[in-house]
């Protein structure tokens, strides 16, 4: 999508649609100052006679209005205006975007950006404004023999009346565009079945993606390179299966060697049956989603190439197939990770937290300034936060706030869990250093726990995305999220 800024009176614009908000008591926002007299009078007495009462959610459609180059003109309603924060801004950038798709629009012209949004600045309203329109037009295609339409909508002209903001303005729309292009790679791993979408698989999308950027160097490990570095607990995932597990490594070096790099890990667990503690049949369809942790790795890694930042950042996807057979792992058998420590698998379906500790030993090499893993790890971050906020713990304050305050920022947001000593006891073990789960309560947390002993060496947050990532019923499929927060805290560094 081409985003471009327009700073002429809005009346001598042309464009197929100008976009225009009102606020619940009927005004119109000071974005519409740019507008003449004739056509203020005309627009307000469209909303003087009731056709739209400016509640969050309303769209109001005019032809041909007079006095002006747009064909059309949408208004939107913004709901109170002394109540317009972060989340009702994009609320009210969605509800635009669905109703620009619906009339099948190839250009428009919005003047949302220049809304008085609470605390947020220029650059994160345009940057925003360019994330949800662009993120709006993805389309699930790939395994449909009759393709859906394409959306139409390919240029969004945005006003600003303020000039001294440009360079705020165009910073973020080059920002949120690329972070729509990774949150549509992110969706579209997701959404693929598992019978495409393998570990394989995904090793060869990022190496395609390393191909075709200079700054990024991939690598592929093979299951006998894994053995030969005592990556035995990510291997035992994937014995039940004939698809063959991978560890995948993408570095984008956009700043000098010496600077250290923030380290992105995602489970990438393709196909999730259980392996011998098998899930309940019922929706276990949804279980291809088990690997939107490595896909919110590879949509990050592709926003970055496509954005090129001077930061250096080290993608890690650990991949494998979870299924049951003659040679699963079963529950009681114990495995040794790549640290040394040993761990007793008392329920295969706790694989996730078993293929990340592997990956965070090996990114030790990289001494890194901080580490984040993201798996859909636990249902019961479901139950504690459902599918708002994503979960997070941390070894760190300082990058846990940090987090917190970057999802905030672009309504991708996160709430932190304890993570204290009394937890780390639950994972006690008669016969191994370790358990891989401990017991029914505060599964969320003691998973995190696990992960916590193979993370001493760095500071580290791990994000419990099984409520995030995707959605269920009518509206199944991937989100793309943590894309947003992710690419937040590394530009922010």
């Amino acid at each position: 999508m081409n985003f471009t800024i327009k700073t002429s009176a809005l009346q001598n614009l042309t464009t197929s649609c100008l976009v225009l908000g009102v606020f619940q008591n009927k005004n119109l926002p000071d974005s519409t100052a740019q507008v003449d007299k004739a056509l203020k009078r005309q627009l307000s007495k469209i909303i003087d006679a009731g056709d739209i009462s400016g509640t969050a959610g309303q769209s109001l459609l005019i032809h041909n209005p007079a006095g002006i180059r747009a064909k059309r003109i949408m208004l939107v309603g913004l709901g109170k205006k002394n109540e317009l924060d972060r989340k009702k801004y994009v609320a009210a950038l969605k509800n635009t975007a669905a109703a620009l798709a619906k009339y099948s629009l190839a250009d428009a012209l919005l003047t949302l950006a220049e809304l008085p949004v609470k605390e947020m600045d220029a650059g994160k309203r345009y940057q925003l404004l360019a994330q949800v329109l662009e993120n709006s037009t993805y389309r699930y295609n790939h395994t449909k023999s009759t393709k859906g339409k394409k959306p139409a909508l390919k240029k969004v002209d945005v006003s600003l009346s303020d000039k001294s903001e440009r360079a705020a303005a165009r910073k973020g729309l080059d920002i949120g565009s690329c972070v729509a292009r990774g949150m549509a790679v992110a969706r579209e791993m997701g959404n693929l079945p598992a019978n495409i979408c393998t570990p394989t698989y995904l090793g060869e999308q990022a190496q395609a993606l390393g191909k075709n950027n200079r700054l990024l160097k991939t690598r592929v490990l093979s299951e006998a390179q894994m053995r030969r570095m005592g990556m035995g607990s990510l291997l035992s995932v994937g014995h039940g299966s004939d698809q063959e597990s991978r560890l995948i490594v993408m570095e984008y070096n956009g700043a000098s060697e010496r600077t250290k790099p923030n380290v992105i890990v995602g489970k990438g667990i393709t196909f999730d049956t259980g392996g011998i503690s098998l899930k309940p049949g019922n929706a276990m369809d949804e279980m291809k989603f088990d690997m939107c942790g490595a896909a919110s790795v590879l949509g990050t890694m592709t926003a970055l190439c496509a954005l090129k930042p001077k930061i250096n950042v080290i993608g890690v996807i650990a991949a494998a197939e979870n299924m049951p057979s003659g040679r699963a792992t079963k529950p009681g058998d114990i495995v040794t990770s790549m640290s040394g420590k040993t761990i007793e698998v008392l329920n295969t379906d706790a694989e996730g937290r078993l293929v990340l500790c592997d990956a965070l030993t090996y990114v030790e090499r990289y001494k890194p300034k901080s580490v984040i893993d993201i798996a859909t790890l636990t249902g019961a971050c479901i139950v504690a936060l459902g599918d708002v906020n994503t979960g997070l713990m941390s070894n760190n304050d300082d990058l846990a706030d940090k987090l917190f305050h970057h999802g905030q920022e672009v309504v991708d947001t996160c709430w932190r869990l304890p993570m204290s000593e009394e937890y780390q006891r639950q994972l006690d073990s008669n016969f191994a250093d370790i358990a891989n789960i401990g017991g029914p309560k505060a599964g969320t947390i003691t998973a995190a726990c696990f992960l916590s002993r193979f993370t001493e060496s760095y500071p580290w947050a791990h994000l419990d995305i099984a409520g995030t990532a995707w959605l269920s019923g009518k509206a199944k499929g991937a989100t793309g999220r943590p894309v947003p927060l992710l690419m937040e805290y590394l530009l922010s560094n």
